[in-house]
């Protein structure tokens, strides 16, 4: 006589195959964190240079600064965002693949492959856009388009993967708005957006989904 089998386990069971079938739940909290603190680190190197060649009012003064003064900032501003993505994306690809090593998924999958892309259109197309809005002296718009094209990106992945990265999209979506209104702030609302809201999301993945799995 066969054991009796538990309805509720078996819907458990087919619900996870259909979950790991259709989105990519390797992604790591360890990564959020890491990727925040990266963010964090930069936009205080940011504040350093901008308060030693702007003086104590560093990114305000620097709004209103003519375009020849802008564009002498041009080139550090570009690498250090450039340095931002690079290490965000080293760590992230490092926590992620460690997770989906112990998940005993890949993660250059079709479905890793079309989350990626639903990331890099929203974020090439939005880093395009700031770009010129910095070139043609609208330099107070570029951090709250950075948060908006973000969001959006985040929104756009979403359905390849955890629910909580389309909180963590719409969140930064609207400290995007937000910084419309004070542009003065912008490299406030950079480390608000890019760093401690995704140490906080990163945590809270962390307890949520990894904290009871093994390293």
């Amino acid at each position: 006589m066969k054991p009796a089998t538990d309805p509720l386990a078996q819907l458990t069971e087919i619900r996870a195959i259909m979950e790991r079938s259709s989105r990519f739940i390797s992604l790591s909290g360890l990564s959020g964190v890491g990727a925040g603190v990266v963010a964090l680190t930069g936009a205080g190197v940011g504040h350093l240079y901008l308060r030693e060649h702007y003086g104590e009012q560093g990114f305000y003064r620097l709004l209103n600064s003519d375009q020849g003064q802008r564009l002498v900032a041009l080139p550090f501003l570009l690498g250090l965002a450039t340095a931002i993505i690079l290490l965000a994306l080293a760590v992230a690809f490092y926590f992620t693949q460690r997770r989906a090593r112990q998940d005993g998924a890949v993660l250059w999958s079709s479905l890793g492959r079309r989350l990626a892309l639903s990331l890099a259109i929203p974020l090439v197309a939005g880093g395009l856009f700031c770009l010129q809005l910095y070139l043609k002296s609208a330099l107070g718009m570029v951090v709250p388009g950075m948060l908006v094209f973000y969001g959006l990106a985040l929104l756009n992945a979403s359905k390849y993967t955890l629910d909580e990265i389309r909180l963590l999209g719409l969140t930064e979506i609207g400290l995007g708005l937000v910084a419309m209104l004070l542009p003065g702030l912008g490299l406030a609302f950079f480390a608000l957006g890019f760093g401690l809201c995704h140490i906080g999301y990163g945590l809270l993945m962390y307890n949520r989904y990894e904290r009871s799995t093994p390293s």
